[in-house]
């Protein structure tokens, strides 16, 4: 399978509870298309909750907001339940997630969330402390959706978790009032008994000899850390020489002392900062976060039957789930046979089982609906590429790129078209136009958190000798603390490599990455 359509994600082992008569809606607004089986003036007030949320952030760190297509907003599905959540990654302990590829961005999201829960501590003491709601879930997720807007440099693990805590306990009162920084009580724990975990075991990045208790406080922790940092006061603007530091290859202990100097002075202010009446939390007024329009419409029987399918498609398929997908595909397809979403969702799970021949003849079915589906039309050129590509001197790659280039014209801000044009030379064993090659680099830019499109990207710079530009791309992805000790070595000596001019070395090296980015993901 492709880069552009790799799951980062594992795989869907269980259905959701979804009936094919469930009254499903969709609610589209700037930043989201949200779907959930629920009365529509509940889904309405959840959708404008998460607009208010998104401005709010926005807001306080300064963020653009440019117009999006559908490629850019993200797509979330309300789950019955956490236990539902939990079943799409076989795990009973994940009451949501989110996840970010070439494709588009998805977050899976419970209506409600478990009861409290008991924890304990290195003393024996147990502490009961409320669970994360669904609210908050999906804000921790959410914030990773924008802080992947915002930096696309290095940002090592308590930096992320610790951004996405601080705005998860985000409040929205009944005028739309957004309070952000609100104290974490489900991190409790963690905040006041997880003080082994220091500040200078933080900022190390490096988290492979922590123990059971440290690891525990991580989240906590990094909430408070992030907390005070991004309070006004001396400490301003630390916390960006810390992260630039890291980018320009300091380790990230080293480039902790430069950025806050005296790491145990730091310590002590984080010891007093969380004594009662200490903390400081934000208000952002409804008047500065308008919600702008909202637009609601029931699904119809065919949409709401394929949606079971369409959640476990976008979880993510691996060789063992994809099979079991397709099939659940064909039975709705069956059914709806001149149905433009249900064959579309079709020819993407008979793709991700390898069915380049069905994938192709169902985007077609789609596409005979609904000449300008986006998603038929990806699977259609994705599909001709694959069945293309095990017969080269046959191939029409003309025709194959007419589809990718109409795909693009609809929706220039998705990346997979962009990717899959320029691979349509490297398969046909053309070299890739000026163009092509710009269009990669975009779509590199349009998924940055996308490593096999990354890796892509800087591969392509370096058949085309730009080595500069290829260690800059490639630097981020290189230099993040938490990719595994087997990956840092290879992107380290890939750094090498680009750092020699030594395109030969650099290239094989950076297939290499991808291997163990897959293996490792």
């Amino acid at each position: 399978m492709r880069s552009a359509l790799t799951w980062c994600v594992a795989a869907v082992l269980a259905v959701t509870g979804t009936s094919a008569q469930a009254a499903w809606f969709e609610a589209k607004s700037k930043h989201f298309i949200v779907y959930a089986d629920e009365p529509a003036s509940e889904l309405q007030q959840y959708a404008e909750k998460l607009e208010r949320f998104d401005k709010a952030v926005r807001y306080i760190r300064g963020m653009d907001d440019p117009e999006l297509t559908d490629s850019g907003r993200v797509t979330v599905f309300i789950l019955p339940d956490a236990e539902s959540v939990g079943q799409l990654l076989g795990s009973s302990g994940v009451r949501g997630f989110y996840v970010s590829r070439a494709e588009g961005s998805y977050a899976f999201v419970p209506r409600r969330s478990g009861a409290t829960m008991t924890v304990g501590t290195s003393d024996g003491i147990g502490i009961d402390r409320d669970s994360l709601d669904a609210q908050e879930i999906f804000f921790h997720e959410y914030a990773h959706h924008l802080q992947l807007q915002d930096w696309t440099g290095v940002m090592p693990v308590w930096v992320s978790e610790g951004f996405a805590e601080f705005f998860a306990t985000a409040e929205i009162d009944k005028n739309g009032n957004v309070t952000i920084g609100k104290f974490p009580t489900y991190r409790s724990w963690d905040v006041f008994l997880g003080k082994s975990l220091t500040v200078d075991d933080l900022v190390s990045a490096d988290y492979d000899d922590l123990n059971y208790y440290q690891i525990a406080a991580l989240y906590g922790r990094s909430w408070l850390l992030t907390h005070y940092l991004n309070v006004p006061g001396k400490r301003k603007g630390q916390l960006n020489d810390y992260l630039d530091g890291i980018e320009k290859g300091m380790k990230p202990r080293d480039s902790a002392r430069v950025a806050f100097g005296d790491l145990k002075a730091l310590q002590h202010e984080l010891d007093d900062y969380i004594k009662p009446n200490s903390l400081v939390a934000f208000t952002v007024d409804a008047h500065v976060i308008p919600v702008g329009q909202v637009t609601l419409r029931q699904l119809s029987p065919a949409e709401a039957a394929i949606m079971p399918v369409r959640i476990r498609s976008k979880t993510g398929a691996n060789e063992h789930t994809a099979p079991r997908i397709a099939a659940a595909a064909r039975g709705v397809a069956a059914a709806y046979p001149k149905d433009t979403l249900v064959q579309a969702t079709l020819a993407e799970a008979e793709f991700d089982a390898k069915n380049y021949s069905a994938s192709e003849a169902a985007a077609d079915r789609a596409l005979a609906a609904d000449p300008n589906n986006l998603a038929a039309l990806i699977c259609k050129g994705h599909a001709e590429l694959e069945l293309a590509s095990k017969n080269p001197t046959h191939a029409d790659w003309e025709a194959i790129r007419r589809s990718l280039l109409r795909a693009n014209k609809i929706d220039t801000e998705n990346a997979i078209p962009l990717e899959l044009y320029y691979e349509s030379f490297v398969d046909a064993g053309q070299t890739p136009s000026e163009n092509a090659l710009n269009g990669l680099l975009y779509a590199a830019d349009l998924a940055p958190r996308d490593p096999d499109l990354r890796i892509n990207a800087v591969r392509a710079l370096v058949l085309a000798n730009r080595f500069k530009d290829a260690k800059e791309l490639f630097a981020p992805f290189a230099y993040q603390p938490h990719i595994g000790k087997e990956l840092r070595q290879v992107t380290s000596q890939v750094m090498t490599a680009l750092a020699a001019n030594d395109r030969k070395s650099a290239a094989s090296l950076l297939d290499k990455a991808a291997e163990v980015a897959k293996k490792t993901d």
